[in-house]
């Protein structure tokens, strides 16, 4: 298909050019979304139910966005995307939440992972985010294992070089989004397990090659939302190396700012439709639903503004210190906050109702549970900000 609006332009990142080019491009997307094509409406409040179906809508929907040039904005030319500044990425993730169409759960992988293939392995990032961008092949990332967990720096895994090829052996666990996806960016040790951080590499791993084994895991929701993933002597061509072997620990450092500000725009979009769902659902004159809503709503302001700087500070080029977890944390809460007032408000419906809506609620309720254990627990964040951040004495000192 052809594109739908005019080309925002190849402004930089910071600066009035790039304030009026996403603003442009803000108009022309809200435009398209009020008179789009036939297709879009399938996709309107669409609550998938089940973690499958959601991938499925999603990969039909990122296609969609593609096929119109909306997807392919923000992204580098050169790796299938139509360039301008990155931050028109997020514009798509907001609009979409705006107007009522949940954005694809395969854009929260693709923002994670994609920026950090694109910085550390630029022809990699031209062979393989085109399919990506179509939602042909989606991208999970591969990162725990069973006993290596908040410690990426013990983790087993191995690859083994063998001539053009990596043979990999290993698990591993905790994968979002694992069951739905065509390839696993993947921490992998290729040295000792004594030379720790030192000795790790990412690799681009096809989940399709002989020797992997998906499993799924069922969620707390009843989903299957999460996969652990076997490797049993599964041959992974070396030119799937992300970086330099042995620089795996840079790739995965670089890649937690991402997975800190890109991906927790994309939930705090999410969040915030959730929201005005229960505020159009409130009778004003009750005062206690009110407060729910308005303390809902302040959690994901908070997370909105604080991650809205941090995602132009990374459209700007800036490596990001450990302050990204003050945005780990605000997502955590954000996420909870939301689900628990709708808890309070909704408490009949919210346990025993058979519709779909309700059914939605609790899924999303279960999901938020874990928001503050995935990606770094929230104690652990904490940690840092009062010690990296906040300069705060330890304890006992």
């Amino acid at each position: 298909m052809t594109q739908t609006h005019h080309p925002p332009g190849s402004a930089t990142t910071s600066g009035p050019d790039t304030a009026a080019t996403v603003a442009g491009h803000r108009l022309r997307l809200r435009q398209w979304l009020l008179d789009g094509p036939d297709e879009l409406a399938q996709f309107h409040g669409l609550e998938p139910e089940s973690a499958e179906a959601a991938l499925d809508s999603g990969r039909r929907f990122t296609r969609l966005l593609h096929d119109h040039g909306w997807g392919r904005w923000g992204w580098p030319e050169a790796a299938g995307g139509l360039g301008g500044p990155a931050v028109l990425r997020p514009v798509l993730y907001d609009e979409l939440e705006r107007a009522g169409y949940p954005a694809p759960v395969q854009y929260e992988m693709l923002e994670t992972l994609a920026p950090a293939v694109l910085a550390f392995a630029p022809e990699l990032a031209a062979r393989l985010l085109p399919s990506a961008l179509t939602g042909e092949k989606a991208w999970a990332q591969g990162f725990s294992e069973p006993e290596a967990g908040s410690d990426l720096a013990s983790l087993r895994c191995r690859a083994r070089r063998d001539g053009d090829e990596y043979v990999v052996n290993g698990q591993k666990i905790w994968t979002s989004q694992g069951i739905g996806a065509a390839r696993m960016g993947t921490l992998v040790r290729t040295g000792t397990v004594e030379s720790r951080h030192r000795g790790l590499s990412m690799v681009m791993v096809d989940l399709d090659l002989p020797g992997v084994e998906v499993r799924p895991i069922r969620f707390s929701n009843g989903h299957n939302e999460l996969a652990e993933v076997f490797f049993d002597n599964v041959r992974v061509p070396a030119d799937r190396l992300v970086g330099e072997e042995g620089r795996g620990w840079a790739v995965a450092m670089f890649l937690l700012q991402y997975e800190r500000g890109n991906y927790a725009w994309v939930r705090q979009a999410h969040i915030g439709r959730l929201i005005a769902a229960l505020a159009a659902g409130t009778d004003d004159s009750d005062d206690r639903a009110v407060a729910e809503v308005g303390a809902a709503w302040l959690a994901q302001q908070a997370l909105r503004i604080r991650c809205g700087r941090t995602v132009q500070r990374l459209g700007a080029g800036e490596t990001l210190g450990p302050e990204i977890s003050i945005d780990k944390v605000l997502l955590g809460t954000a996420e909870q906050r939301v689900c628990d007032a709708a808890l309070g408000l909704r408490r009949s419906a919210f346990l025993f109702s058979d519709d779909a809506a309700d059914e939605a609620w609790r899924a999303q309720w279960f999901y938020t549970r874990a928001s503050t254990i995935y990606g770094g627990a929230a104690e652990v964040q904490r940690s840092i900000i009062a010690d990296r951040v906040l300069g705060l004495p330890k304890e006992g000192s």
